[in-house]
């Protein structure tokens, strides 16, 4: 009979739950709108059920339903449990039951929190804690994005985007970022900073924040902890902070640097470029130490990180006539993260053109950042937004690409993936490098590019 019933459950988050929850010995079948995706192997091999669709049917007495905040009051399946009587728990909930009895650390923040968390969960592995994670992407070197350790520390990338990380009493919280996102939520940024500051009191008596001390929201959420004097507070950055990093060169490999402070100091490597990664690192860094690996030993351990799923990950070198367009995917979808992923990107272009194909995740957003999408996406040489990918809203009609383009004369409106995958395949040009951004489906935008010069070589050629 099965335990858990889980709704949305080929989303990132969701799919790791259910993950978990089956790692425990427990039943666990799910549905979704489509019974396929990223997660359907590590989900199959976890032993849970999926079907597509949401039948009411499905639903029986004595299960638990978890739920994604995407699902509505008005799914099938929903009204089903509720007529049944049957406890509703949301995904934050339902990861707190896979964590019980574990040392808590959650990763939130505007950005860096999916790396972040799987920088730790990798290296805390690889220092022999065997902890237990949850990351909403698929962190390399593992096959999944979760895993049930046998170990006391259970790392989760906490999501702030609907509030539901006020679920967890962690015992480490490590802040990446407090910015004016998820709006359509906390209607204002005071509302977002008040939500950060109830997180941060989530934290047990003897917990530590870690905050990233660069960023004004974090910082000044740090100051109003120290000044509560409850838990401990660690900051890192750049500048004035308990753990500075400095000395930041980049390699063949990635990058090098030093972090020193307060809890002493190491010299880290990691496989990857880019300041915000190295900033991501720091901070896993901090928490490792707090956890009881010595400086040394966690920063050799970061180094044995090989990323997580759509973070500047490579999908393709496509041949062209010259030379050949190097293809990247990444997930940013909120400015700062996309002028963070645009740096890199510039980094590896070297003296060839650096093309983005965007594509706006929520209306919402789309709205209240346009003018600073523009900017951080003015890295590029030239710029491709897609339609708005709706996630969880309703469509809108005053809302659109053009919200953002009109901001900026090197970017053009080029509508759904097919379409901008045939403007791309006619404009691209050797020593080009492309990078496709968003939260939504333009991961499929990469092997389409590629299918649609293949297939245009194809018929020239007959």
């Amino acid at each position: 009979m099965t335990d858990y019933f889980l709704l949305g459950v080929m989303g990132a988050g969701m799919s790791v739950v259910a993950q978990l929850l089956a790692a425990q010995g427990h039943q666990v079948a799910g549905a979704d709108r489509s019974a396929q995706g990223p997660a359907s192997q590590a989900l199959a091999e976890a032993g849970v059920k999926v079907y597509e669709g949401h039948d009411p049917e499905l639903i029986k007495p004595e299960m638990t339903i978890i739920r994604s905040s995407a699902i509505r009051a008005d799914n099938p399946q929903i009204i089903k449990a509720n007529e049944l009587q049957l406890p509703i728990l949301h995904r934050s909930e339902g990861l707190a039951l896979a964590a019980a009895g574990k040392q808590f650390v959650a990763v939130a923040g505007a950005h860096g929190k999916t790396t972040t968390s799987g920088m730790l969960s990798s290296a805390l592995t690889s220092a022999g804690l065997d902890p237990s994670f949850a990351v909403g992407s698929i962190v390399k070197g593992f096959g999944s994005g979760a895993r049930l350790g046998q170990g006391p520390v259970f790392v989760a990338e906490a999501d702030e985007s609907d509030g539901s990380f006020l679920n967890y009493e962690p015992t480490i919280e490590i802040v990446t970022g407090v910015e004016p996102d998820h709006l359509d939520y906390y209607g204002t940024f005071e509302g977002v900073k008040q939500a950060f500051q109830n997180f941060a009191e989530r934290l047990v008596p003897e917990g530590t924040l870690i905050a990233f001390a660069d960023d004004p929201g974090a910082a000044e959420l740090a100051q109003k902890v120290r000044e509560a004097g409850r838990n401990r507070v660690l900051t890192y950055g750049q500048g004035a902070a308990d753990v500075q990093l400095a000395k930041r060169v980049d390699t063949d490999n990635g990058q090098e640097f030093e972090v020193s402070g307060v809890l002493g100091s190491a010299r880290i490597k990691l496989r990857m470029g880019g300041l915000h990664n190295a900033l991501n690192a720091t901070a896993a860094w901090i928490a490792g130490r707090l956890l009881g690996v010595e400086a040394g030993p966690m920063a050799q351990a970061l180094n044995q990180f090989e990323g997580t799923a759509r973070r500047f990950d490579p999908v393709a070198n496509l041949a062209l006539d010259g030379g050949e367009v190097r293809i990247f995917d990444d997930y940013a979808h909120h400015p700062t993260e996309v002028a963070m992923a645009l740096k890199l990107g510039r980094q590896v272009a070297g003296e060839g053109r650096l093309v983005v194909a965007f594509q706006p995740h929520l209306y919402s957003r789309t709205a209240a950042f346009a003018a600073e999408f523009a900017q951080a996406l003015s890295l590029a040489d030239q710029v491709y937004v897609l339609d708005i990918y709706a996630a969880r809203e309703d469509p809108r009609t005053d809302i659109n690409a053009q919200t953002i383009t009109q901001h900026l004369e090197k970017a053009v409106p080029s509508g759904n993936l097919t379409e901008t995958a045939q403007l791309l395949a006619q404009h691209l040009q050797a020593g080009d490098t492309l990078v496709t951004m968003g939260a939504g489906d333009v991961t499929k935008l990469g092997p389409l590019v590629v299918a649609e010069v293949e297939s245009t070589r194809r018929n020239g050629d007959n």
